[in-house]
């Protein structure tokens, strides 16, 4: 029996030191200090977020005006059925020219004749508006503003054809863009951009 009793001795050595081993392995808890906790006062820090980057918007774009896409698609087959064409120029208000615009002589150009039609439209600056105006009054242009916008048309000493009212070749200058006619009526022709 003295064996079997040294064993057990030797078996609860072990168990004691390997109990003893493990509790010195094990991490100790953290001391909970009173400058560890929070204060009553204390505010969370607010959640940071990341925004996506935003992109400058597109520009809009209207296209190009041309002779053909400034006016009615059935005032041009009034205009074909009658064997006129048209001439395509720079648009021009003042002394200004304006490539980025389009003027437009609609007639038969198989035969001498006065008979035509003009239709303008040009992007324009509030400033290069501003200057055409001016020059244009300066020139002896009449000025008036309706609903549209500022309306500019040549002097009745100087106008070949007028329309009812008596107006004659006109520009209507609105806000980033201006019109140009063979009369005021005619103004209403011209569609730019079109929907």
């Amino acid at each position: 029996m003295p064996l079997a009793r040294a064993r057990a001795g030797l078996l609860t050595a072990l168990t004691v030191a390997t109990l003893a081993l493990a509790a010195c392995s094990a991490a100790p808890e953290p001391a909970v200090t009173e400058e560890a906790l929070p204060s009553p006062n204390a505010t969370s820090p607010a959640p940071t977020v990341t925004a996506e980057p935003t992109k400058d918007p597109e520009p809009v774009s209207v296209g190009v005006p041309t002779c053909e896409g400034i006016i009615p698609d059935s005032l041009i087959a009034e205009f074909e059925a009658e064997g006129w064409s048209f001439e395509e120029d720079s648009f021009r208000v003042g002394g200004l020219e304006i490539a980025e615009g389009v003027q437009c002589l609609w007639g038969d150009f198989t035969i001498a004749s006065d008979h035509v039609q003009l239709f303008g439209w040009a992007p324009i600056t509030s400033e290069e508006s501003g200057t055409a105006q001016a020059d244009l009054v300066a020139a002896g242009w009449r000025s008036e503003t309706d609903d549209r916008g500022v309306i500019v048309t040549e002097s009745a000493d100087t106008t070949v054809a007028t329309d009812d009212e008596g107006y004659g070749l006109t520009y209507l200058f609105g806000d980033g863009w201006v019109k140009y006619a063979d009369t005021k009526q005619s103004l209403v022709l011209v569609e730019w951009p079109r929907s």
